[in-house]
């Protein structure tokens, strides 16, 4: 797995913000440190190089202010 990025905050409408340290494709399924599902990116924001995600939550435990997000291999 490789960590690329963190959750910023859950917005208002259910969505999952997260800061990214690379882009990755919108569809995307990324997961917490333990394997498990934790957000599907629905799209991308902001600069290129370190772009914002909305994702939506994999499971109530998803959306933890600071959470770690990796993408499987």
């Amino acid at each position: 797995m490789r960590e690329v990025g963190e959750v910023l905050h859950t917005a208002r409408s259910g969505r999952i913000i997260l800061r990214l340290e690379q882009e990755v494709p919108a569809g995307s399924v990324l997961v917490d440190s333990k394997g498990r599902n934790a957000v599907k990116v629905l799209e991308l924001m902001g600069p290129v190089k370190k772009p914002y995600a909305s994702a939506i939550p994999g499971s109530s435990r998803s959306g933890t202010k600071g959470q770690k997000v990796f993408l499987p291999r």
